[in-house]
């Protein structure tokens, strides 16, 4: 991972695409909403269908599949629905949260270039990451350790930029190169006996380089495989940092892997069978530590996450030459382990999605997408490191609509 000049690189950023902050909807805060289409079959076989340029996020060997310029754009809703109840701190009942998290736009962007019958390079902005609780309001006057509650915010952007080969008419093979932006806030308070006292108060931000590879497998023109493997950056982050009342220095901030296969098969002159298996390596997700100004590295908050698994099973159906629908269920693997945390709630999640495309044109269509989310009710016990028990019951799910404008020329 490689720190650069964040205030430049924010800006350039910012001029191509808003940053995000949404609850994480996929493992730990992980995001799949990285298209309309996507969220209309629960992101079954997007790294490899290629029915539009938002392919790229997925799989830059499937670029290869594009014999003229691609371009989509689009933006998904996130609407939260995450719920802490039964809270309780050493026995006192603090009280529950209906919604600790808020609705967010999630935009993305992107270009695909064939040159020759050989290369195609592409372009995307997109986000990977992101999540988004408050659980101060829970404070009040009650007696809990400052290390438990507060506001845990992560955004996060991705610029990629991508390239393919066509190796001969079955394999193709894809490589690019992430620039990740993140930014976030942490802040911890509660009481020392009966002292207010803010354990935590950080809001920083830091760029990672990461990148992805693919392979794109064409069976014959009706069934084709794809695979990637995303090296996602560690974060190291800077800006107003103070664990209990000291500046420090930087924030380091772990980011998961991603490997994916996917298959499209069609089975007939109109539908077609789509699938993906996902696993994130969240078990790289130990810890956030801090860099201290006297260079002292030191550990801010235990996750002790692991590895997850989402799988999903899709269809698309021709209509007529006009309509185009889609739908598709996954199932989203948790990553907590033996270490819980109410800061950012996750279970397994059932996903049921739908979607259409209308096509506008012979190169250009509309397309739209639905995602229901659904997380399981889980018993939490967070225990601070100064002592003491939080006790609390979450569930987190969510709404997704996706538009989004694909045109090829």
């Amino acid at each position: 991972m490689k720190t650069m000049n964040k205030t430049l690189i924010a800006t350039a950023m910012s001029s191509a695409v808003s940053l995000v902050a949404s609850p994480a909807f996929a493992a730990g805060f992980q995001l799949n909403s990285q298209s309309a289409t996507m969220l209309g079959r629960a992101a079954a076989g997007d790294a490899i269908i290629a029915d539009n340029a938002a392919v790229l996020a997925r799989n830059p060997a499937a670029m290869a599949l594009f014999d003229e310029k691609a371009f989509s754009v689009g933006l998904a809703y996130v609407a939260p629905e995450v719920e802490v109840s039964n809270v309780e701190f050493n026995g006192t009942e603090l009280g529950s949260i209906e919604n600790a998290a808020e609705s967010s736009p999630v935009p993305n962007i992107y270009y695909i270039q064939p040159v020759g019958d050989k290369w195609a390079f592409g372009f995307g902005a997109f986000t990977n990451f992101g999540t988004g609780t408050d659980t101060a309001e829970l404070l009040k006057d009650n007696p809990v350790s400052p290390d438990l509650l507060g506001k845990t915010e992560v955004k996060s952007m991705t610029l990629n930029a991508s390239m393919s080969y066509r190796i001969n008419d079955y394999l193709s093979l894809g490589a690019g190169i992430d620039v990740v932006y993140g930014m976030g806030t942490l802040t911890r308070n509660g009481n020392i006996g009966p002292v207010p006292f803010e354990a935590v108060n950080a809001d920083a931000s830091g760029i990672g380089i990461g990148g992805i590879i693919g392979l794109a497998y064409e069976i014959n023109d009706n069934h084709r495989l794809g695979f990637s493997y995303r090296f996602s950056p560690d974060i190291d982050a800077t800006g107003d940092i103070f664990y209990l009342n000291r500046e420090q220095d930087e924030l380091h901030v772990p980011l998961a892997d991603i490997a994916q296969f996917a298959g499209y098969h069609k089975l007939t002159q109109k539908f077609a069978l789509h699938y993906t298996a996902q696993w994130t390596n969240w078990s790289n997700f130990e810890a956030v530590d801090y860099t201290g100004l006297d260079g002292s590295y030191n550990q801010l908050k235990e996750y002790a996450w692991k590895d997850s698994w989402f799988l999903s099973l899709g269809g698309t159906y021709d209509i007529n030459e006009k309509w185009t629908v889609r739908a598709g269920y996954g199932f989203d693997q948790g990553v907590i382990d033996e270490v819980e945390s109410v800061s950012i709630p996750d279970s397994d999640r059932q996903w049921v999605s739908l979607g259409a495309s209308y096509r506008l044109s012979p190169t250009s269509s509309l397309d739209i997408g639905y995602t229901k989310v659904i997380g399981e009710e889980v018993n939490v016990v967070e225990n601070s490191v100064l002592g003491g028990v939080l006790n609390a019951t979450t569930e987190a799910g969510a709404n997704y609509v996706g538009i989004q404008y694909s045109r090829s020329f």
